[in-house]
């Protein structure tokens, strides 16, 4: 088991950038595949970038192609979520997540450890 918690979210301005943080603790997860998900209201949970901590290979979901970069600091135990030129779209609750196996990466049921979220809010 892993501890996740999120920070850096707020309220943007479409254009700007932000950067998420998602700081780890627990046993174990040097193998593990780490993730970001968002959820926006009345829409379902939906994957936006991952990587394996181990190699720092990084995946990304149709949202975050050319715009987000997804990054881990081992030494600081911290997950990052870069996102540039921002929309109103991209408004959501972002959530932190991770998994030994996580397969497939993309779905958010194969991921059984989670953050609790920081509300990221794009205002045109």
């Amino acid at each position: 088991q892993v501890q996740l918690v999120e920070s850096g979210g707020g309220l943007v301005q479409a254009g700007d950038s932000l950067k998420l943080s998602c700081t780890v603790s627990g046993r174990g997860f040097s193998r593990y595949i780490m993730a970001w998900f968002r959820q926006a209201p009345g829409k379902e949970r939906e994957f936006v970038a991952a990587l394996t901590w181990i190699d720092s290979i990084a995946y990304f979901g149709d949202s975050a192609k050319d715009r987000f970069a997804i990054f881990r600091d081992t030494a600081a135990n911290t997950m990052y979520l870069l996102m540039d030129s921002l929309k109103p779209e991209d408004t959501a609750v972002y959530y932190c997540a991770a998994d030994p196996v996580a397969v497939p990466r993309s779905q958010y049921g194969s991921y059984n450890n989670w953050g609790r979220g920081t509300q990221v809010t794009v205002s045109s």
